[in-house]
């Protein structure tokens, strides 16, 4: 895990507790309307006042959330090319590693092929000597 990994995964852990301290302190969107069905009407400017830190929770609100998104897209992508590199890492090696075993297989049947021969003609030039 790299030094920027962690720090991600701390941003990423500070903003969602915001995230979730920011919704529970927002109102629902149908909290004017049942005081509207109840038969409490408020004027527009009483609306408004009470509004105002509503609006700018609700901005802030979106924009952390978008900016957790980007985030978390990014420790994605980071960690899948870590993931990729390793694997590739690993695939050369193995690679390597059968790429030497095959060397050294291939050159004990050489050796091999040449005793066998050189013992076939042993045994031919005996059996000449033989007849």
């Amino acid at each position: 895990m790299t030094t920027a990994m962690i720090v991600l995964g701390i941003i990423l852990l500070l903003i969602a507790l915001f995230l979730i301290v920011a919704v529970l302190m927002q109102n629902g969107k149908s909290h004017g309307l049942s005081g509207a069905i109840a038969g409490g009407a408020e004027t527009f400017f009483g609306k408004q006042k009470g509004g105002t830190i509503e609006k700018k929770l609700s901005k802030i609100t979106t924009v952390v959330a978008i900016i957790f998104v980007v985030i978390v897209l990014v420790v994605y992508i980071i960690q899948d090319q870590t993931d990729f590199d390793a694997l590739a890492n690993e695939y050369l090696a193995q690679l390597t590693a059968t790429d030497t075993a095959a060397d050294s297989d291939t050159s004990a049947p050489d050796e091999t092929t040449a005793g066998t021969a050189a013992s076939t003609a042993d045994a031919s030039t005996d059996t000449d000597a033989a007849e």
